[in-house]
This record gives C-alpha cells, structure tokens and sequence, in this order.
C-alpha cells in the first residue's frame, strides 16, 4: 500500500548511532525478586496471567526414535488412555532391569 509517510520528529539515524556507555545505566535501578514475581508472561503479545502453560522441562531430556512396533501391542497401550508412550518406556525400563524413575510434581 502506497501512501504518504508520516514524519516522525526524531533522527533514527542518531539514535541508532548512539552507543551506550555505563553512566547511561546509572538510572535504571536493580531487578529484584519482587519485581520479577510481579511481572506477568506475555505469549504473542497477549498476557498469560498463570505463567508459561505445559509440563516442566524435565532434569533428562528424552531421546527421540523411531521404533515400529506390533500394531496389537500399541493398541494394547493406547487402550490405557493418555501416557501410553510413557507406559511403554516404564515397561521397557522394567524389561531391561533399570531402576525406576521417581515422577515428580511441580
């Protein structure tokens, strides 16, 4: 879409030009816990008043793989409802003689 800019009443060229120094942090005073817990998280521009939604970043990552499988056996798993790949690899944890991971609650 064409059509007349509107002038702005500021040199951007200057502006961005300008490189901070540390007397120009003088002003801006320290971030303390306060301030942090009464922020709020904003996704897209929109506020999420309870915070980032989902389930915590856990302390192991997971390693993804591709893995074909009987269909009988996954339809065995999947019967159970939600966690289906979680009981799969509770159950080979079990096969294998690996300790079992504690779930915890956030």
């Amino acid at each position: 879409m064409r059509g007349k800019r509107r002038a702005i009443g500021s040199d951007l060229k200057a502006v961005d030009a300008y490189k901070l120094r540390p007397e120009d942090y003088v002003e801006i005073p320290e971030l303390t816990a306060e301030d942090f817990a009464r922020g709020v998280w904003h996704r897209g521009g929109k506020p999420m008043p309870h915070g980032p939604r989902g389930r915590p970043r856990a302390k192991t990552k997971k390693q993804p793989v591709s893995l074909r499988l009987d269909p009988d056996v996954v339809a065995h798993f999947r019967r159970g409802g939600r966690g289906w790949q979680s009981r799969i690899n509770a159950a080979l944890r079990k096969v294998a003689k690996l300790p079992e991971k504690k779930r915890t609650k956030a």
